[in-house]
Protein backbone atom coordinates (compact mmCIF):
# COMPACT_ATOMS: atom_id res chain seq x y z
CA UNK A 1 0.00 0.00 0.00
CA UNK A 2 1.49 3.05 -0.91
CA UNK A 3 1.87 6.69 0.87
CA UNK A 4 -1.24 8.12 -1.63
CA UNK A 5 -3.38 4.59 -0.44
CA UNK A 6 -3.27 5.41 3.02
CA UNK A 7 -3.97 9.16 3.03
CA UNK A 8 -6.85 8.10 0.80
CA UNK A 9 -7.85 5.80 3.50
CA UNK A 10 -7.12 7.84 6.19
CA UNK A 11 -9.40 10.39 4.74
CA UNK A 12 -12.03 8.24 4.15
CA UNK A 13 -12.17 6.33 7.50
CA UNK A 14 -12.54 9.70 9.37
CA UNK A 15 -15.78 10.39 8.02
CA UNK A 16 -18.36 9.76 10.69
CA UNK A 17 -20.55 6.64 10.02
CA UNK A 18 -19.22 6.32 6.51
CA UNK A 19 -19.17 2.75 5.58
CA UNK A 20 -15.70 2.45 3.87
CA UNK A 21 -13.89 -0.64 5.34
CA UNK A 22 -12.78 -3.01 2.96
CA UNK A 23 -10.41 -6.10 3.33
CA UNK A 24 -7.48 -4.74 1.64
CA UNK A 25 -6.52 -6.02 -2.10
CA UNK A 26 -4.76 -8.50 -3.02
CA UNK A 27 -1.41 -6.99 -3.59
CA UNK A 28 1.71 -7.69 -1.09
CA UNK A 29 2.10 -6.54 1.11
CA UNK A 30 -1.26 -4.79 1.96
CA UNK A 31 -2.89 -7.87 4.05
CA UNK A 32 0.45 -9.14 5.65
CA UNK A 33 -0.02 -8.43 9.76
CA UNK A 34 1.18 -10.11 12.88
CA UNK A 35 -0.44 -11.19 16.37
CA UNK A 36 0.89 -8.89 19.60
CA UNK A 37 0.79 -8.96 22.73
CA UNK A 38 0.87 -5.45 23.83
CA UNK A 39 -1.21 -2.09 24.20
CA UNK A 40 0.51 1.13 24.08
CA UNK A 41 2.39 2.73 21.71
CA UNK A 42 6.27 1.27 22.26
CA UNK A 43 8.62 1.10 19.17
CA UNK A 44 7.51 -2.39 18.23
CA UNK A 45 5.58 -0.96 16.08
CA UNK A 46 7.91 0.98 14.00
CA UNK A 47 9.32 -2.76 13.80
CA UNK A 48 6.18 -3.91 12.46
CA UNK A 49 5.70 -1.57 9.91
CA UNK A 50 9.05 -1.73 8.85
CA UNK A 51 9.00 -5.26 8.38
CA UNK A 52 6.45 -4.80 5.84
CA UNK A 53 3.51 -5.71 8.32
CA UNK A 54 0.10 -3.77 7.72
CA UNK A 55 -2.27 -5.15 10.12
CA UNK A 56 -1.94 -6.23 13.72
CA UNK A 57 -4.04 -8.60 15.92
CA UNK A 58 -4.55 -8.40 19.77
CA UNK A 59 -7.21 -9.26 22.24
CA UNK A 60 -9.50 -6.15 23.06
CA UNK A 61 -9.90 -7.90 26.81
CA UNK A 62 -13.51 -7.51 28.21
CA UNK A 63 -12.33 -8.34 31.44
CA UNK A 64 -9.26 -6.40 31.62
CA UNK A 65 -12.22 -3.42 30.03
CA UNK A 66 -14.53 -3.48 32.50
CA UNK A 67 -14.05 -4.00 35.80
CA UNK A 68 -17.24 -2.68 37.03
CA UNK A 69 -19.87 -3.22 35.54
CA UNK A 70 -21.32 -0.71 33.13
CA UNK A 71 -17.99 1.47 33.38
CA UNK A 72 -15.30 0.94 30.10
CA UNK A 73 -11.88 1.79 30.34
CA UNK A 74 -9.66 1.91 27.18
CA UNK A 75 -7.35 4.62 28.00
CA UNK A 76 -6.00 3.01 31.08
CA UNK A 77 -5.90 -0.26 29.51
CA UNK A 78 -3.50 1.01 26.70
CA UNK A 79 -5.52 0.37 23.45
CA UNK A 80 -6.34 4.45 23.02
CA UNK A 81 -2.48 4.70 22.53
CA UNK A 82 -2.09 1.44 20.52
CA UNK A 83 -4.78 2.25 18.79
CA UNK A 84 -3.64 5.62 17.76
CA UNK A 85 -0.16 4.42 17.57
CA UNK A 86 -1.07 1.92 14.55
CA UNK A 87 -2.59 5.06 13.15
CA UNK A 88 -0.18 7.09 12.54
CA UNK A 89 2.43 4.09 10.98
CA UNK A 90 -0.80 3.13 8.30
CA UNK A 91 -1.44 -0.23 10.15
CA UNK A 92 -4.91 -2.07 10.51
CA UNK A 93 -6.00 -3.52 13.67
CA UNK A 94 -8.20 -6.79 14.15
CA UNK A 95 -9.29 -6.54 17.50
CA UNK A 96 -10.60 -9.16 19.20
CA UNK A 97 -13.49 -8.85 21.41
CA UNK A 98 -12.54 -12.27 23.79
CA UNK A 99 -12.53 -14.06 26.76
CA UNK A 100 -15.16 -13.51 29.70
CA UNK A 101 -15.78 -11.35 32.93
CA UNK A 102 -16.37 -12.70 36.49
CA UNK A 103 -18.52 -9.87 36.70
CA UNK A 104 -21.11 -11.39 34.56
CA UNK A 105 -19.71 -15.45 33.92
CA UNK A 106 -17.60 -17.61 35.93
CA UNK A 107 -16.36 -19.54 33.32
CA UNK A 108 -14.62 -18.48 30.07
CA UNK A 109 -17.26 -18.43 28.07
CA UNK A 110 -20.48 -16.62 27.14
CA UNK A 111 -23.12 -18.69 28.08
CA UNK A 112 -26.36 -16.66 30.38
CA UNK A 113 -28.66 -14.17 29.35
CA UNK A 114 -27.09 -11.76 31.07
CA UNK A 115 -23.90 -12.53 30.07
CA UNK A 116 -24.38 -12.13 26.27
CA UNK A 117 -26.30 -8.15 26.71
CA UNK A 118 -22.86 -6.98 28.78
CA UNK A 119 -20.71 -8.89 25.69
CA UNK A 120 -22.61 -7.06 23.59
CA UNK A 121 -22.86 -4.19 25.10
CA UNK A 122 -18.82 -4.18 25.92
CA UNK A 123 -18.49 -4.72 21.91
CA UNK A 124 -20.71 -2.17 20.86
CA UNK A 125 -18.61 0.28 23.46
CA UNK A 126 -15.40 -0.73 21.64
CA UNK A 127 -16.51 -0.31 18.16
CA UNK A 128 -18.36 3.35 19.18
CA UNK A 129 -15.10 4.28 20.51
CA UNK A 130 -12.52 3.08 17.61
CA UNK A 131 -15.36 3.62 14.88
CA UNK A 132 -14.24 5.15 11.39
CA UNK A 133 -11.03 3.37 11.34
CA UNK A 134 -11.63 0.49 9.57
CA UNK A 135 -11.14 -2.23 12.05
CA UNK A 136 -12.05 -5.85 12.00
CA UNK A 137 -13.94 -6.74 14.90
CA UNK A 138 -13.47 -10.24 15.65
CA UNK A 139 -15.86 -12.41 18.05
CA UNK A 140 -13.93 -14.30 20.23
CA UNK A 141 -10.49 -16.64 19.44
CA UNK A 142 -10.69 -20.51 19.06
CA UNK A 143 -14.34 -21.12 20.56
CA UNK A 144 -14.28 -24.46 19.11
CA UNK A 145 -11.46 -25.60 22.08
CA UNK A 146 -12.09 -26.20 25.24
CA UNK A 147 -8.83 -23.89 26.21
CA UNK A 148 -10.77 -20.70 25.05
CA UNK A 149 -14.51 -21.91 25.67
CA UNK A 150 -15.58 -23.44 29.37
CA UNK A 151 -16.49 -25.38 30.31
CA UNK A 152 -16.58 -27.13 27.13
CA UNK A 153 -16.86 -25.73 23.48
CA UNK A 154 -20.81 -25.05 22.95
CA UNK A 155 -22.16 -24.00 18.79
CA UNK A 156 -25.36 -22.32 20.32
CA UNK A 157 -23.82 -20.33 23.17
CA UNK A 158 -21.30 -18.91 20.89
CA UNK A 159 -23.49 -18.17 18.13
CA UNK A 160 -26.15 -16.54 20.43
CA UNK A 161 -23.66 -14.54 21.59
CA UNK A 162 -22.39 -13.23 18.03
CA UNK A 163 -26.21 -12.80 17.09
CA UNK A 164 -26.36 -10.56 20.20
CA UNK A 165 -23.34 -8.54 19.49
CA UNK A 166 -22.94 -8.24 16.20
CA UNK A 167 -25.47 -5.84 15.30
CA UNK A 168 -24.75 -3.52 17.62
CA UNK A 169 -21.17 -3.63 16.52
CA UNK A 170 -22.11 -3.03 13.13
CA UNK A 171 -24.39 0.02 14.31
CA UNK A 172 -21.90 1.33 16.59
CA UNK A 173 -19.00 1.19 13.66
CA UNK A 174 -20.04 1.30 10.06
CA UNK A 175 -16.64 1.47 8.84
CA UNK A 176 -15.57 -1.83 10.53
CA UNK A 177 -16.23 -5.64 9.69
CA UNK A 178 -17.70 -8.07 11.94
CA UNK A 179 -14.94 -11.29 11.47
CA UNK A 180 -15.33 -14.77 13.31
CA UNK A 181 -15.46 -17.59 14.84
CA UNK A 182 -11.29 -17.54 14.27
CA UNK A 183 -11.25 -20.83 14.74
CA UNK A 184 -8.63 -23.37 16.02
CA UNK A 185 -7.46 -25.33 13.01
CA UNK A 186 -10.27 -25.31 9.96
CA UNK A 187 -13.05 -27.39 12.06
CA UNK A 188 -15.46 -28.56 8.96
CA UNK A 189 -18.13 -29.98 10.86
CA UNK A 190 -17.98 -27.48 13.79
CA UNK A 191 -17.69 -24.63 11.17
CA UNK A 192 -21.33 -26.56 9.17
CA UNK A 193 -23.13 -26.57 12.96
CA UNK A 194 -22.35 -22.59 13.47
CA UNK A 195 -23.55 -22.00 9.92
CA UNK A 196 -26.67 -23.98 10.16
CA UNK A 197 -27.44 -21.75 13.47
CA UNK A 198 -27.05 -18.67 10.85
CA UNK A 199 -23.82 -17.11 11.91
CA UNK A 200 -23.19 -16.68 8.45
CA UNK A 201 -26.13 -13.82 8.45
CA UNK A 202 -24.36 -12.06 11.18
CA UNK A 203 -20.72 -11.25 9.95
CA UNK A 204 -18.91 -10.12 7.27
CA UNK A 205 -16.08 -12.21 7.41
CA UNK A 206 -14.66 -15.91 7.91
CA UNK A 207 -12.01 -16.57 9.98
CA UNK A 208 -9.88 -19.44 10.62
CA UNK A 209 -6.49 -20.46 12.41
CA UNK A 210 -4.88 -23.13 9.75
CA UNK A 211 -2.43 -24.43 11.80
CA UNK A 212 -0.76 -27.52 10.63
CA UNK A 213 2.39 -29.84 11.10
CA UNK A 214 2.46 -29.90 7.27
CA UNK A 215 4.06 -27.35 5.41
CA UNK A 216 2.04 -24.48 4.45
CA UNK A 217 0.59 -25.77 0.90
CA UNK A 218 -1.17 -27.95 2.12
CA UNK A 219 -3.80 -25.44 3.39
CA UNK A 220 -5.26 -24.78 -0.58
CA UNK A 221 -7.59 -27.78 -0.56
CA UNK A 222 -8.91 -26.96 2.87
CA UNK A 223 -9.42 -23.71 1.65
CA UNK A 224 -10.88 -24.77 -1.52
CA UNK A 225 -13.57 -27.07 0.67
CA UNK A 226 -14.31 -24.16 2.66
CA UNK A 227 -15.78 -21.99 0.36
CA UNK A 228 -17.50 -24.82 -1.01
CA UNK A 229 -19.00 -25.25 2.52
CA UNK A 230 -19.98 -21.17 2.62
CA UNK A 231 -21.67 -21.18 -0.47
CA UNK A 232 -23.99 -23.92 0.60
CA UNK A 233 -25.33 -21.83 3.83
CA UNK A 234 -24.72 -18.28 3.08
CA UNK A 235 -27.77 -16.11 2.41
CA UNK A 236 -28.48 -15.48 -0.98
CA UNK A 237 -26.16 -12.97 -2.65
CA UNK A 238 -23.94 -12.70 0.01
CA UNK A 239 -20.34 -12.64 -0.62
CA UNK A 240 -18.38 -14.21 2.73
CA UNK A 241 -14.45 -14.09 2.37
CA UNK A 242 -12.14 -16.30 4.53
CA UNK A 243 -9.51 -14.51 6.55
CA UNK A 244 -6.21 -16.26 7.77
CA UNK A 245 -6.63 -14.83 10.91
CA UNK A 246 -3.76 -16.71 12.92
CA UNK A 247 -1.22 -19.20 11.81
CA UNK A 248 2.46 -19.85 12.60
CA UNK A 249 5.32 -22.51 13.03
CA UNK A 250 7.03 -21.93 16.19
CA UNK A 251 10.67 -23.21 16.49
CA UNK A 252 9.52 -26.02 18.59
CA UNK A 253 7.34 -27.76 16.21
CA UNK A 254 4.53 -29.78 16.77
CA UNK A 255 6.26 -33.33 17.47
CA UNK A 256 8.61 -31.23 19.81
CA UNK A 257 11.39 -31.44 17.61
CA UNK A 258 13.74 -28.14 16.45
CA UNK A 259 12.17 -26.17 13.76
CA UNK A 260 15.37 -24.48 12.22
CA UNK A 261 15.15 -20.35 12.69
CA UNK A 262 15.73 -20.71 8.65
CA UNK A 263 12.59 -23.54 8.30
CA UNK A 264 10.41 -21.21 10.07
CA UNK A 265 11.54 -18.06 7.55
CA UNK A 266 10.70 -20.20 4.72
CA UNK A 267 6.81 -21.16 6.02
CA UNK A 268 6.35 -17.90 6.68
CA UNK A 269 7.38 -16.73 2.92
CA UNK A 270 5.45 -19.32 1.24
CA UNK A 271 2.42 -18.93 3.61
CA UNK A 272 1.97 -15.26 2.84
CA UNK A 273 2.63 -16.12 -0.90
CA UNK A 274 -0.09 -19.40 -0.71
CA UNK A 275 -2.82 -17.60 1.44
CA UNK A 276 -2.62 -15.04 -1.33
CA UNK A 277 -2.14 -17.50 -4.20
CA UNK A 278 -5.75 -19.13 -2.77
CA UNK A 279 -7.47 -15.40 -2.48
CA UNK A 280 -7.00 -14.69 0.94
CA UNK A 281 -6.73 -10.97 1.68
CA UNK A 282 -5.48 -10.91 5.39
CA UNK A 283 -2.55 -12.84 6.33
CA UNK A 284 -2.16 -13.02 10.02
CA UNK A 285 0.99 -14.37 11.43
CA UNK A 286 1.69 -15.70 14.69
CA UNK A 287 3.32 -14.34 16.32
CA UNK A 288 5.26 -11.09 16.53
CA UNK A 289 7.80 -11.89 18.74
CA UNK A 290 8.67 -14.88 20.71
CA UNK A 291 6.92 -14.73 24.01
CA UNK A 292 9.63 -15.58 26.47
CA UNK A 293 13.25 -17.39 26.65
CA UNK A 294 12.02 -21.32 27.98
CA UNK A 295 14.11 -22.99 25.27
CA UNK A 296 11.60 -25.69 26.26
CA UNK A 297 8.24 -23.56 26.01
CA UNK A 298 6.71 -24.24 22.45
CA UNK A 299 4.80 -21.05 22.67
CA UNK A 300 8.35 -19.17 23.69
CA UNK A 301 9.39 -19.63 20.00
CA UNK A 302 6.53 -18.43 16.95
CA UNK A 303 7.78 -14.46 17.04
CA UNK A 304 9.77 -12.78 13.58
CA UNK A 305 11.73 -11.43 15.79
CA UNK A 306 13.41 -12.45 19.47
CA UNK A 307 11.98 -11.87 23.13
CA UNK A 308 14.45 -8.98 23.15
CA UNK A 309 13.27 -7.46 19.88
CA UNK A 310 16.30 -8.88 17.72
CA UNK A 311 14.66 -10.12 13.93
CA UNK A 312 14.84 -13.90 13.36
CA UNK A 313 15.17 -15.07 9.88
CA UNK A 314 11.17 -15.15 9.61
CA UNK A 315 11.49 -10.75 9.95
CA UNK A 316 13.82 -10.42 7.73
CA UNK A 317 12.05 -13.07 5.00
CA UNK A 318 9.09 -10.90 5.84
CA UNK A 319 10.73 -7.55 5.18
CA UNK A 320 12.14 -8.87 1.74
CA UNK A 321 8.80 -10.30 0.27
CA UNK A 322 7.21 -6.65 1.19
CA UNK A 323 9.90 -4.44 -0.23
CA UNK A 324 10.94 -5.85 -3.30
CA UNK A 325 7.17 -7.21 -4.38
CA UNK A 326 5.38 -4.40 -2.93
CA UNK A 327 2.46 -3.85 -4.91
CA UNK A 328 2.84 -6.97 -7.34
CA UNK A 329 -0.41 -9.11 -7.45
CA UNK A 330 -0.56 -13.03 -8.07
CA UNK A 331 -1.46 -13.73 -11.68
CA UNK A 332 -1.87 -17.63 -11.81
CA UNK A 333 0.65 -20.73 -10.94
CA UNK A 334 3.25 -21.67 -13.46
CA UNK A 335 2.67 -24.92 -15.31
CA UNK A 336 5.53 -27.14 -14.01
CA UNK A 337 6.16 -30.64 -14.19
CA UNK A 338 6.92 -31.26 -11.02
CA UNK A 339 3.40 -30.87 -8.23
CA UNK A 340 5.81 -30.10 -5.25
CA UNK A 341 7.61 -27.36 -7.41
CA UNK A 342 5.75 -23.92 -7.33
CA UNK A 343 6.46 -21.14 -9.01
CA UNK A 344 3.94 -18.03 -9.53
CA UNK A 345 3.72 -15.29 -11.41
CA UNK A 346 3.06 -11.71 -10.40
CA UNK A 347 2.27 -8.75 -12.04
CA UNK A 348 2.62 -4.65 -11.40
CA UNK A 349 1.21 -2.98 -14.14
CA UNK A 350 3.66 -3.42 -16.89
CA UNK A 351 6.51 -5.04 -14.44
CA UNK A 352 6.84 -8.52 -14.37
CA UNK A 353 7.96 -11.11 -11.74
CA UNK A 354 8.39 -14.72 -10.43
CA UNK A 355 8.08 -16.07 -7.06
CA UNK A 356 9.43 -19.87 -6.97
CA UNK A 357 10.68 -22.69 -4.94
CA UNK A 358 9.63 -26.49 -4.10
CA UNK A 359 8.54 -28.76 -0.85
CA UNK A 360 10.85 -31.42 -2.43
CA UNK A 361 14.75 -31.50 -2.26
CA UNK A 362 16.65 -28.77 -4.30
CA UNK A 363 16.92 -29.64 -7.75
CA UNK A 364 16.75 -27.15 -10.85
CA UNK A 365 13.50 -25.88 -12.66
CA UNK A 366 12.99 -24.22 -15.74
CA UNK A 367 10.16 -21.56 -16.13
CA UNK A 368 8.02 -21.19 -18.58
CA UNK A 369 8.02 -17.34 -19.18
CA UNK A 370 9.22 -15.41 -22.10
CA UNK A 371 12.99 -14.47 -23.35
CA UNK A 372 13.92 -11.42 -21.14
CA UNK A 373 16.26 -10.16 -18.22
CA UNK A 374 16.56 -9.94 -14.40
CA UNK A 375 17.39 -9.91 -10.94
CA UNK A 376 17.72 -13.07 -9.01
CA UNK A 377 16.93 -12.50 -5.26
CA UNK A 378 16.97 -15.08 -2.66
CA UNK A 379 14.61 -15.18 0.56
CA UNK A 380 16.47 -13.25 3.20
CA UNK A 381 17.40 -10.37 -0.37
CA UNK A 382 20.71 -11.28 -1.22
CA UNK A 383 21.19 -11.26 -5.07
CA UNK A 384 22.38 -14.53 -6.64
CA UNK A 385 24.73 -15.27 -9.37
CA UNK A 386 24.68 -13.95 -11.91
CA UNK A 387 23.33 -10.87 -10.57
CA UNK A 388 21.39 -10.10 -13.79
CA UNK A 389 20.60 -13.09 -15.60
CA UNK A 390 19.12 -13.22 -19.21
CA UNK A 391 17.19 -15.90 -20.98
CA UNK A 392 15.60 -17.23 -24.32
CA UNK A 393 12.95 -18.49 -25.27
CA UNK A 394 12.88 -22.24 -23.41
CA UNK A 395 13.05 -20.07 -20.31
CA UNK A 396 15.66 -19.43 -17.32
CA UNK A 397 16.68 -22.82 -15.50
CA UNK A 398 17.19 -22.24 -12.05
CA UNK A 399 17.62 -24.34 -8.49
CA UNK A 400 14.44 -24.37 -6.65
CA UNK A 401 14.99 -25.03 -2.79
CA UNK A 402 12.44 -24.53 -0.24
CA UNK A 403 13.71 -20.87 0.53
CA UNK A 404 11.41 -19.04 -1.85
CA UNK A 405 13.47 -16.78 -4.54
CA UNK A 406 12.57 -13.90 -6.31
CA UNK A 407 13.50 -13.15 -9.91
CA UNK A 408 12.31 -9.56 -10.61
CA UNK A 409 12.32 -9.40 -14.47
CA UNK A 410 13.20 -6.07 -16.51
CA UNK A 411 10.39 -4.07 -18.08
CA UNK A 412 11.56 -3.98 -21.99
Amino acid sequence: MNSRTLILLSCLLALPGLAVAALPELTIPAGFGVNIHFTGNPKDLDMIRDGGFRFVRMDLAWGGIERQKGVHDFERTGYDALTEGCMQRGIRILYILDYSNGLYESDRSVRTEEGRKAFAAYAQAAARRYRGKGILWEMWNEPNIKQFWQPQPSVDDYCKMVEAAAPLVKEADPSGLVVAPATSTIPFDWLEQCFKKGLLKWIDVLSVHPYRPQNPETVIGDYARLRELIAEYAPPGKEIRIISGEWGYSNINWDGKKLSEEKQAQYLARELLINLYTKIPVSIWYDWKNDGTNPNEREHHFGTVMHDLAPKPAYTAAAVLAKNLAGYRIEKRLDLPGQSDFALLLKKGPRTAVAFWTTAEDHEVTLPIPPGRGLLLDMLGKDKEPPAPSWDQKGPTVNASQSPQYLLIETP
